[in-house]
């Protein structure tokens, strides 16, 4: 039985390495992505992991044939030599680069004298252990990028697969991708608008205050210009398409791609530098040891390498950190941002679309003599309540709360702009802005004319509602505070971090709104450009900030700042510069997004520590207890296991909001 052990042993490993080394075909391709760009980045991600899992393939197959050797078939030895110059050729001449070309002594010489060294003393079964522990780390990060890189494609990949073209006066549904500049787009309400382009036929109701940090909607008609990422309220519009939109996507796309394959957090990078600054000294250590103890014992002393294996221990803590984020619809684009999370002492928020949501509720309702304000809200639902928009969800479901009941509308006419126009039992509904009302030559009674003025320095606006030919009130929307964002900014507070709110909005309801959640301070009517002026004085007073937004106006500002976070349903442009997105569009992680990065800082620091404490046992124990090659093997194998444990130890309930 004992001679068919290593049979065995090498018959797994080359099915493990068939298995490894076959390109892994995805189980749904139009999962992937709807844009070309990336199909064609999944493809050059293949590429790449085909190299990796052919070394580990051959490193498999070397350990497989020098356990046979251990085991007595010294043939098989014989046979895995090859396979093991084959697998150090790369380190070796890494090393010779790093030595001859860059004149510097760091991990890669390192690695090409071990290689020689192992080979030249034959300690082949040593040596295919390393090359199994240095692919798999390669493996592990190689499927960190590649789970980033997906993350972002199905992030920004959710764009309208199909979009309706007015072609030769008829409207066709075509596939986004075969939008071209000059084409003429059919949008509806409810609809995000795909494309920057200008309208040509229509009036609507925007929300685009991802552009401009405005809580307001904006009315536009023909010659306006609309942009990707705006939401369309009311109204239907046809857009002449400026900018193409696949090209513009695929430069977003591949644009965020490119920054995130260096994906490497600074703690992982610190880690290699000190591997790097352990070379000279380890190597030193061997020579000293040669003409005392010999060359067993100078061999082995290379094995100490102090700090080797936060190569392999911080992609596996990094992966790990990452899918724990992701489980909780965190997205980590930059793996540095968890460490300077740890170090933020500020945080500063962007008002609108960050501390409020994209829906508004009722406030008051105001209304003239002849009706009251459940009959204007009735009015209002009535004219409303087959559309989808922000606004007319707010009214429908204040009508819910008051268990108002609504007639249903048959056969109505819509003429959907500024606002809307219904048939209700004989009369006639209007119901929208107050340039709608003068467009229709409604008289706006001076009571309510001024609440206009009030409302807007509030923050608040207004929907106006007349039947038949006059005024019957208006209805008053107040921006929605995010769930739980009170305990938040207060959990917050308890670590001691400061908080403002920068905001485009007056003044005055950006003071009532800091107030209500206790926020610290804040910077009112500040232009888009002056934001990231506003992170760097405070990052001149010797703060650490973190910046939190969703538009592109925030963008300059998410850049400055020293950790960005953005929501998802943001601007690309927003999504692209954050290095941390909510995916859940809401904040209710961030405290605990906090404390883990805490807890990776400490796990990463153990870590740290438990590749160097091997090292140190190595060392000693060449000189005082003469371990061997094997032994040190060992402690280096037990060192590792140990890291990893520990990389694979971070808790995921860190925070009453987890979970």
């Amino acid at each position: 039985m004992l001679p068919l052990l290593p049979v065995i042993a090498i018959a797994g490993s080359v099915y493990a390495g068939i298995s490894f080394y076959k390109k892994r075909e995805p189980k749904n391709p139009e999962l992937i992505s709807s844009s070309n760009l990336a199909s064609k980045t999944s493809s050059s991600i293949s590429a790449e992991e085909t190299q990796v899992n052919r070394d580990l393939a051959w490193s498999l197959g070397a350990l497989a044939l020098t356990t046979g050797g251990i085991m007595g078939l010294t043939w098989l030895t014989l046979v895995s030599i090859p396979i093991e110059i084959h697998l150090f050729f790369p380190f070796i001449k890494r090393g010779y680069q790093e030595l001859v070309e860059n004149q510097k002594i760091g991990v890669c010489v390192l690695d090409a004298v071990i290689s020689v060294v192992m080979l030249g003393l034959g300690y082949f079964f040593v040596s295919a252990l390393f090359f199994v522990f240095y692919n798999s780390s390669q493996k592990l990060l190689l499927k960190t990028q590649q789970d980033s890189r997906q993350s972002l494609v199905n992030i920004l990949g959710k764009t309208p697969r199909y979009v309706w073209l007015l072609k030769e006066g008829v409207e066709v549904e075509v596939i986004f991708e075969s939008v071209r500049k000059g084409d003429v787009l059919i949008i509806q309400a409810g609809e995000m608008i795909p494309v920057d382009g200008l309208i040509i036929d229509g009036i609507a109701s925007i929300d685009q205050h991802a552009l401009t940090g405005e809580s307001q909607p904006i009315e536009k008609t023909n010659g306006d210009s609309v942009f990707a990422g705006t939401l369309l309220l009311s109204g239907k519009l046809y857009i002449a398409v400026e900018k193409a939109g696949t090209d513009t996507i695929a430069a977003q796309i591949g644009t965020v791609l490119n920054k995130t394959a260096d994906f490497k957090s600074s703690l992982q990078t610190k880690g290699e530098t000190f591997a790097d600054q352990s070379a000279l000294p380890t190597l030193a250590i061997s020579a000293i040891t040669l003409p005392i103890l010999g060359f067993a014992s100078a061999a082995t002393t290379l094995l100490a390498a102090f700090g080797y294996n936060m190569r392999i221990v911080a992609p596996i803590s990094v992966l790990n950190a990452l899918k724990m984020t992701s489980e909780l619809g965190i997205l980590v684009k930059d793996g540095r941002a968890l460490e300077s999370l740890s170090k933020v002492d500020t945080v500063v928020f962007d008002k609108t679309g960050t501390l409020t949501q994209e829906q508004p509720h009722i406030g008051l309702i105001y209304t003239t003599s002849i009706y009251d304000d459940n009959q204007v809200l009735t009015f209002a639902a009535c004219a409303e309540y087959k559309q989808t928009h922000p606004i007319a969800k707010a009214i429908l479901e204040e009508v819910q709360q008051r268990q108002l009941s609504l007639d249903v509308i048959d056969n109505a006419t819509y003429e959907v702009g500024y606002g809307i126009k219904v048939k209700l039992g004989g009369k006639r509904i209007r119901v929208g802005s107050l340039r709608f009302m003068q467009m229709e030559d409604i008289a706006i009674p001076k009571n309510i004319e001024n609440k206009q003025s009030t409302c807007h320095e509030q923050g608040y606006s207004l929907i106006y509602v007349a039947v038949d030919e006059e005024l019957a009130g208006a209805i008053e929307l107040h921006p929605t505070l995010r769930p739980q964002i009170k305990d938040i900014v207060a959990q917050l507070h308890q670590r001691n971090l400061k908080t403002y709110i920068i905001s485009g909005d007056n003044a005055k309801p950006t003071q009532q709104l800091a107030e209500q959640l206790a926020i610290d301070d804040y910077f009112a009517e500040i232009l888009p450009m002056d934001k990231a002026n506003l992170i760097a004085q405070l990052q001149q007073q010797g703060q650490t900030v973190c910046f939190i937004g969703d538009g592109i106006n925030d963008s300059i500002a998410l850049k400055q700042a020293n950790v960005s976070i953005s929501l998802q349903g943001a601007s690309s442009i927003a999504t692209d510069t954050a290095q941390i997105v909510f995916m859940d569009r809401g904040l209710t992680q961030l405290p605990w997004l906090f404390e883990f990065a805490d807890k990776l800082e400490h796990n990463l620091q153990r870590g740290f520590a438990l590749t160097i404490l091997p090292g140190v046992i190595c060392i000693g124990g060449v000189y005082f207890l003469h371990f061997g090659v094997m032994t040190a093997t060992l402690l280096y194998n037990i060192g590792l296991a140990a890291s990893v444990t520990n990389a694979m130890s971070l808790p995921y309930q860190t925070s009453k909001n987890s979970g």
